[in-house]
């Protein structure tokens, strides 16, 4: 006696998608992912939990209710992604005049209302062919033939009509390239679901040996829905006796109204006659599954390629990933659009982080290459290509690390400085001690820069006194630190003399100006400081020791056997520590101290 083998899915699962532009999304039971590959052959993935209220939830449990609720949220959301997708695969070109007033004038992307058109009259354009055609035509032939009114015939004709135009729309949009194109992707979603339900592994050989077809379907449920809209409407239009209206006009009227009216409950009814018989696979149920399968393969599904398949997997993947991990948060796409409202976004995404929004105007202001007092409430359009310079330096913000390490330059005293970990990154009131160190030096001096790290301060004397005929050296302990400084000499065509020392241990010969901006910072304040001055910045540029001089002690037990006759010293130092220091240089001639630009007590110029 055989025994029939009963065909069991190795993976059950209720994710479903649809085929977008250039992409594919899948909803699970708690989010949905779309993955796009862009015109840089990159697949970007947008993934969103669903977020469904206590109500909605409930309703989705609730027999022929939850088909409504399913419908609409289908013309939702895939009305929405597929406008997503379309922004991130739009073409790589600079906003048109009309854009840009669009953008200036209403604050908004030009193609987003040009969308929000497109779906308006594609809405007009179904009620037009699937509810007012096919009643115009039933009655056109009524008026040739009377005798069809209030007969069966009458209702036959009217679902055979609207099949054909069904059928007829589905053949012409196949001209269309791009409509071939998202059958393709419609293909690799299915395949992909196919291949997670046999238990295979998620890659596109595997996949791409599965079929195209399958059961829940939406070309299947479109199917179902014209089949039971053909039925009802029949049986109400018959039962109310719609066709005993004598006016035409209120007659037809009449009709549209109740298919209008019923379309819900056919939704409803549609898909408890799709979910029953996606779960079963026999002979008996085929039959009904025929004529999904028969639209699948002919019309709304094509083999995709193998690339296809990977966006398709990688949108199927995000999904298994964010339903495991509710903690997983969630992706967008990177595309262009209105400066203003782009930045607005990058400012609450890194308020949310506890980063200053300025670091978020740098950072359109030097991608864009825009002042940062002209970024506000401004309609400038962004190209996708410059959204995504954006939002590479965006996230790596957002990880902590330091925007001008991200950037690997900061603008100090007219040159061009690199900075990495090695270094620190320098203070606007560095800048202000480098003015001070210039405006001090005389023509013929020797100068040396003590804790140089980075070599900024070194440089910008070097070229603020090219016409004093000085000779600048630059000190430091660090020789990875020296190595960067010495390619920021390099970089800026400057004439430094650098010297691996800790302080003056290798220093031979008398300076007339000594300048340095040591470590201030007081060790037990060290674990306070933000993020990414913390983590990031080397700590041997900011601890001072527990109270902050340490250094500055260690210099003044050595300075006059360093310093010339009638030379300077200028440091920089913490809030607050300025008469503390003055205390430790004791042996001087006398000492000035000069306040920062917010009017702290930043620097202290000691003559000896």
């Amino acid at each position: 006696m055989s025994e029939k083998k009963k065909k069991v899915k190795a993976n059950c699962t209720s994710i479903g998608g649809q085929a977008v532009l250039e992409g594919v999304m899948m909803m699970g039971s708690t989010c949905m992912a779309t993955a796009v590959r862009d015109p840089d052959g990159e697949i970007q993935i947008e993934a969103k939990r669903l977020n469904k209220s206590p109500a909605a939830r409930r309703a989705g449990k609730i027999p022929f209710v939850r088909g409504i609720v399913s419908m609409v949220n289908s013309l939702i959301r895939g009305t929405s992604t597929l406008m997503r997708s379309a922004e991130v695969y739009g073409e790589e070109e600079e906003a048109t005049r009309a854009e840009k007033w669009f953008a200036k004038k209403f604050n908004m992307n030009l193609m987003n209302a040009v969308s929000a058109v497109s779906v308006f009259i594609g809405v007009v354009l179904a009620v037009v062919l699937f509810l007012v055609l096919p009643n115009l035509a039933v009655s056109g032939l009524k008026a040739a033939f009377p005798s069809l009114t209030g007969t069966v015939w009458e209702y036959l004709i009217l679902g055979v009509i609207k099949l054909a135009i069904f059928f007829a729309y589905l053949g012409i949009i196949l001209v269309l390239k791009d409509i071939r194109r998202l059958y393709m992707y419609h293909g690799a979603e299915h395949k992909t679901i196919t291949c997670y339900e046999k238990g295979l592994e998620l890659t596109p050989e595997n996949a791409m040996g599965c079929s195209r077809l399958h059961a829940r379907c939406g070309t299947s449920f479109m199917f179902i829905v014209l089949a039971i809209n053909i039925l009802v409407i029949s049986l109400v239009n018959w039962g109310l006796g719609v066709s005993r209206i004598d006016n035409g006009i209120l007659q037809f009227l009449a009709k549209i109204g109740i298919e209008i009216v019923l379309l819900p409950v056919i939704a409803g009814i549609s898909y408890e006659v799709l979910k029953f018989v996606a779960k079963f696979d026999n002979k008996f149920v085929n039959i009904f599954k025929a004529p999904g399968y028969f639209m699948q393969k002919v019309f709304t599904t094509r083999e995709p390629t193998a690339d296809m398949l990977e966006v398709a997997i990688a949108a199927f993947k995000k999904v298994l990933e964010m339903d495991a991990d509710p903690e997983m948060e969630e992706a967008e796409f990177v595309t262009g659009g209105v400066l203003s409202q782009k930045l607005k976004a990058t400012k609450d995404r890194f308020a949310a982080k506890g980063i200053d929004e300025s670091d978020a105007e740098w950072i359109y202001s030097l991608v864009l290459d825009v002042k940062r007092s002209e970024l506000a409430d401004n309609g400038r359009m962004i190209t996708p290509a410059e959204a995504k310079k954006i939002r590479e330096i965006e996230e790596k913000r957002l990880a902590g690390r330091p925007l001008w390490y991200i950037i690997g330059d900061v603008d100090f005293y007219g040159c061009k400085i690199k900075v990495d970990e090695r270094v620190l990154i320098p203070r606007p009131e560095t800048e202000q001690l480098a003015e001070i160190a210039i405006k001090t030096i005389e023509d013929g001096d020797k100068v040396l820069d003590m804790c140089t790290g980075s070599g900024c301060i070194a440089i910008a004397i070097a070229k603020g006194c090219a016409d004093k005929h000085v000779s600048v050296s630059a000190a430091d302990v660090s020789d990875a630190a020296l190595m960067l400084a010495k390619e920021n000499a390099v970089e800026n065509n400057a004439m430094v003399h650098f010297i691996r020392t800790d302080l003056f241990d290798n220093i031979r010969g008398r300076y007339n100006v000594i300048v340095c901006n040591p470590p201030y910072i007081k060790s037990s304040e060290i674990t306070t400081l933000s993020r990414e001055v913390r983590d990031y910045e080397p700590r041997i540029a900011l601890d001072g020791g527990d109270d902050g001089l340490d250094v500055y002690r260690r210099i003044a037990k050595e300075i006059n056997r360093y310093m010339a006759r009638g030379g300077m010293l200028i440091l920089e130092c913490g809030e607050g520590q300025a008469t503390e220091i003055l205390k430790i240089f004791s042996r001087r001639d006398y000492a000035i101290v000069i306040k920062d630009l917010y009017g702290v007590d930043r620097f202290l110029k000691i003559a000896f």
